[in-house]
């Protein structure tokens, strides 16, 4: 048992092109430039204006599901229902908007999913 172990460490593997650690955490660890986009002196800001709901600012209280070409802005190209951090649409109006999107599927005024 002592022979097998010495041979195994004495085995020659070929050298790889690749350093011997690489992953996220090789290579030299060096600050971000200033101007970096993810913030720092000297960088642009970037700043997100804060989204309104389309449907508070009109003053639309009820949703209507025959409404499809209203409707059809808030469901995706894959008939997903778009969220609210997507669309700014408030919590209010995102439910009564989700629930006019279901009942306008249930009588084939929408589709459920985009066609292939």
């Amino acid at each position: 048992m002592a022979d097998e172990t010495s041979t195994q460490s004495t085995e020659h593997h070929a050298p790889t092109s690749r350093p011997a650690h690489s992953g996220p955490g090789a290579g030299p660890r060096t600050p971000r430039p200033a101007g970096a986009p993810t913030g720092g002196p000297g960088g642009r800001k970037f700043f997100r204006r804060k989204k309104v709901c389309k449907f508070c600012t009109e003053k639309i209280d009820a949703i209507s599901y025959r409404d499809v070409r209203l409707l059809q802005g808030f469901v995706a190209e894959r008939g997903k229902i778009v969220p609210r951090r997507l669309t700014g649409v408030c919590t209010r109006h995102q439910r009564k908007l989700s629930l006019a999107i279901k009942q306008s599927r249930n009588i084939a005024l929408l589709a459920f999913a985009a066609r292939f």
